[in-house]
């Protein structure tokens, strides 16, 4: 006697195999995530990193550069993108600039988002550091200005932009 679900001409066969792919559709639609929860992730995680870079530039804000410096007497742009990286992230990085280009990996301009340094050529052969904060900003020690926050969009800061690199 032939199983009736078996036989490709039994009238309960069809009803089974739409059954099955239905069931099947929803347990592997659920198995995947949608853009929007990769979206919301990526926001909050660029939020958290953003508020910890804003304590970062409260707790050192009214530090001056001081080249060579690397504390709260004085400090350099590497200087500083080392102490918050492993004060805020508890990440190590090199000491000076023309290493910390090499860690991570490199980002397009169009991707960089907060937490990830940002490296300019201020002069021939002289690299300057930055960490990304969010709506365009960076946090760093400025030659001019101590420790403080500018705009990526700024005509000075723009044209020297050279690379960006993610290590969180």
């Amino acid at each position: 006697m032939e199983k009736p679900l078996l036989n490709p001409s039994s009238p309960f066969r069809l009803p089974f195999v739409v059954l099955f792919l239905l069931l099947s559709a929803i347990v592997f639609q659920s198995c995947g995530t949608s853009g929007r929860t990769f979206d919301s992730e990526n926001r909050s995680r660029s939020y958290r990193v953003d508020v910890l870079l804003q304590d970062a530039h409260r707790d050192w804000r009214g530090t001056p550069y001081l080249l060579g410096g690397a504390g709260r007497r004085g400090i350099d742009c590497s200087a500083f993108t080392r102490e918050v990286y492993k004060e805020y992230f508890g990440v190590s990085l090199p000491r000076h600039t023309r290493d910390q280009i090499r860690e991570g990996r490199s980002v397009r301009r169009s991707g960089i988002r907060p937490g990830d340094m940002i490296f300019f050529e201020t002069s021939r052969g002289v690299l300057h550091v930055g960490i990304a904060m969010q709506n365009g900003r960076f946090l760093h020690a400025s030659t001019s200005q101590g420790v403080t926050i500018s705009d990526l969009s700024n005509r000075y800061w723009s044209k020297r932009f050279l690379r960006a690199r993610r290590v969180i």
